[in-house]
């Protein structure tokens, strides 16, 4: 399927904020974060209902082939992926993920490395850390003869170095069984290698053993670092492990009691229950994530509420509390001060611990009172592949940690997995807000790239591109949204002043190759009203009531044609202009759908899909 979006019209301030100081160290301690808005999701939509974030772009980064494999080096494509991390360096953006072949906890795993100019469009995945075979490994919990697969666990990716080096990091462990955990402390150790400006890659190091259970220099696998022969690489790593606050994201992998932690949230009631015995997402001292406040408080952020604050940059913190207004899925959550002053939480703020979404970005003013909450991606595909663990939704989000680069613009971004097979970014405009008091003018001459539609949502799967494309016949830029995913679809959304009457003008030309493929296009209010459905497949353009009227019209595909709706939101219906020719008059809301405003549009080459299955909505 393919559709051309020629020109939009819809009739009816931003800059850098002055730092708002959050309240005391002492009155913050034992909550460092609050969600005070009280708009909460609801678990029957992907999106939770909730007001869209206005400009999002979602890009697939990554998407798993079993049978045609993207991934250098590799015979068969490997379906499970997750954990990813992000970081710009040398003016590009360096994101590494976690793979396994099917499942998670399960070997043989390895690690692998993108690279993109824009974040938009991504290299063909190399690997960086490869397989790895373990000696023999006895436990009174069980036994692995030699040879074994490791298992490979994310809690950190980057690290650029002060002198400029960019190191990327892994963590080898193993798994008894795919239900037993690999980041209890019982694994081999963490690696670093170097990533060099040409894209090419440094030797593979240990710069930490787990020396309590009996790995060091002269039972694995890769030399520690200290043997290098590099000296800034050397100082890289030393720099690295003098960083209190990096290395405390490997405290959960690493568990040593020898000093090196600033912190151990193992000692926090209710962590004991995690362990290498039991895979579970509860305990404490998971994925951390932090920021600095405007009175320069670091905040640190784990997974399931817990969070701490640091006056010394993580040398030492206030005892583990948790954030209450938080509702998470024990997945991880990203914080970070963003390029207009504010703050960011992004993460699944779910209505059952299960379920893995929506997908959410909260804002504060001060670090500590995040008082607006809007959806980032209510599109979540069929999971195509089988495995254990394997939790429905987007996943597992990280930013750009400090220190880490930031890349030309204002932008906030994220990478995340979805369903734990698919690596997706997403470039989140900034200020981050859910409405528009500017009407809608859109001329697709006026930009030269779909990044540049700043105030348009667009969801673009790897088989679904969008993109700006020449009209052959007029030389004018159009909006192309194409579709060759059989399970999932492009998506262009725009979302305009909040309107109870409104006319929306556009001219598009569509070319469906298959009997029962259509273009869906919307007009919804911003939460969970979809009042208008337009269906257009190869003859016909429908009004979708689920009902037998209003009739359709006749639709030539193929060519340009205007569209015009005539909308009255408390009548609760809508004329339709068809080549400047009014051809169905007062069609009432499909299903009598009542809603006070409507507020976007949506292109869509596949069905809707926002409401959830209950298995899933529990």
């Amino acid at each position: 399927m393919k559709l051309l979006i020629k020109y939009m019209l819809i009739f009816l301030s931003t800059g850098v904020l002055a730092q708002k100081k959050p309240p005391s160290f002492e009155k913050t301690m034992a909550e460092p974060i609050v969600y005070s808005e009280g708009l909460q999701p609801d678990a029957k939509y992907f999106d939770g209902g909730l007001p869209h974030a206005v400009g999002v772009h979602n890009y697939q980064a990554f998407r798993a082939n079993r049978v045609h494999p993207t991934e250098i080096g590799s015979d068969t494509g490997w379906t499970y992926n997750h954990q990813p991390y992000l970081c710009y360096w040398n003016g590009k953006f360096y994101l590494e993920y976690l793979s396994g072949q099917f499942q998670e906890h399960t070997p043989p795993t390895r690690v692998l490395l993108m690279t993109s100019e824009n974040g938009k469009d991504w290299s063909a995945p190399e690997i960086i850390f490869p397989i790895y075979d373990l000696p023999e490994i006895k436990t009174a919990k069980g036994y692995l003869p030699a040879g074994t697969k490791a298992v490979m666990h994310q809690r950190m990716g980057f690290y650029v170095a002060p002198n400029g080096k960019l190191l990327a990091s892994g963590f080898y462990s193993y798994c008894l069984t795919p239900r037993h955990s690999p980041n209890a402390g019982q694994g081999i150790g963490r690696v670093v290698r170097e990533i060099k400006k040409d894209g090419s890659y440094g030797p593979i190091y240990f710069i930490r053993y787990n020396r309590w259970n009996g790995y060091n220099e002269t039972n694995t696998n890769f030399p520690f670092y200290k043997s290098s022969k590099d000296p800034e690489f050397l100082k890289a790593c030393e720099a690295l492990l003098a960083d209190k606050l990096i290395t405390l994201q490997w405290w959960e992998e690493d568990r040593g009691k020898d000093g090196f932690f600033t912190a151990d949230p193992g000692d926090v009631k209710g962590a004991a229950y995690f362990n290498e015995t039991i895979t579970t997402s509860k305990g404490a001292g998971k994925a951390l994530s932090f920021f600095h406040r405007p009175d320069n408080i670091v905040v640190g952020i784990w997974k399931n509420q817990w969070s701490a604050l640091s006056k010394d940059d993580g040398r030492s913190w206030t005892p583990f509390t948790r954030n209450k207004t938080l509702s998470p899925t024990g997945a991880k959550v990203w914080g970070q001060k963003l390029d207009d002053g504010r703050y960011a939480l992004v993460h699944d703020q779910t209505a059952g611990f299960r379920n893995r979404y929506p997908m959410v970005v909260m804002v504060s003013d001060d670090g500590h009172d995040f008082d607006r909450m809007f959806s980032v991606r209510g599109d979540i595909p069929l999971r195509r592949y089988q495995g254990i663990h394997k939790r429905i939704g987007a996943q597992y989000f990280r930013g750009i940690v400090e220190g880490n680069g930031n890349p030309p613009g204002d932008e906030l971004w994220v990478t995340y997995s979805v369903n734990k097979e698919d690596i997706w970014v997403s470039e989140i405009n900034v200020p981050i807000q859910g409405h528009v008091s500017t009407n809608v003018d859109q001329n697709f001459n006026e930009v030269n790239d779909i990044q540049d539609l700043t105030l348009w949502n667009l969801y673009v799967p790897q088989w679904a591109p969008i993109s700006l494309v020449e009209d052959p016949n007029t030389q004018n830029k159009v909006l192309e949204l194409r579709d060759e995913d059989p399970y999932d679809y492009a998506k262009a959304e725009r979302i305009f002043p909040k309107s109870k009457k409104v006319e929306i003008d556009f001219d598009l030309k569509t070319i469906v190759s298959q009997q029962g493929h259509a273009l869906e296009i919307e007009i919804q209010n911003q939460g969970t009203g979809r009042p208008i459905r337009l269906r257009i497949d190869k003859r016909e353009l429908m009004f979708d009531r689920h009902q037998v009227g209003p009739e359709s019209i006749d639709y030539k595909v193929g060519v340009w044609a205007n569209i015009k709706l005539d909308i009255d939101v408390e009548n609760k219906i809508y004329n339709v202009f068809y080549n400047g020719k009014l051809v169905r008059k007062e069609i009432p809301f499909a299903n009598d759908v009542a809603v006070s405003s409507v507020e976007r549009i949506v292109f869509r080459t596949g069905p809707y899909r926002g409401y959830t299955d209950a298995l899933f909505a529990t």
